[in-house]
């Protein structure tokens, strides 16, 4: 069963996304932050992370940078209620693999992971 972490410091969000992931068979982890998140990819080495961008403390930029920095090579997806232009580009250049804008769509994100997942392990 593929793992997802999910880093998010919105309640709500990290809520909906685990009870959704958890019902389509994925092993659901749960961080606040960025810093939460770093250590615990680093701790359980996820399949996928979803990173929030915009949360206090370390910022998802700030979050993916330091794992890609640290050699994870696992995909990383931005979720962003900010899809302001040139934001794309900005998590891709920090390292995420893909971009999701909140509101989350459910089917578009389930194809997004199992494209990261299917890719992943090609190699």
């Amino acid at each position: 069963m593929p793992k997802i972490l999910i880093v998010d410091d919105n309640e709500e969000n990290r809520d909906v996304l685990s009870r959704r992931l958890t019902r389509k068979g994925f092993e659901v982890l749960i961080a606040t932050g960025g810093v939460e998140g770093i250590e615990i990819t680093l701790a359980e080495q996820p399949d996928v992370v979803l990173m929030d961008m915009n949360m206090p403390e370390m910022d998802g930029w700030a979050a993916t940078t330091q794992l890609r920095e640290k050699d994870f090579k696992m995909p990383v997806i931005a979720l962003t209620a900010h899809a302001m232009t040139g934001d794309r580009e900005r998590a891709i250049a920090a390292g995420c693999n893909d971009y999701h804008t909140k509101p989350v769509d459910m089917d578009k994100l389930m194809q997004q992971i199992e494209t990261h997942l299917a890719d992943a392990t090609k190699q």
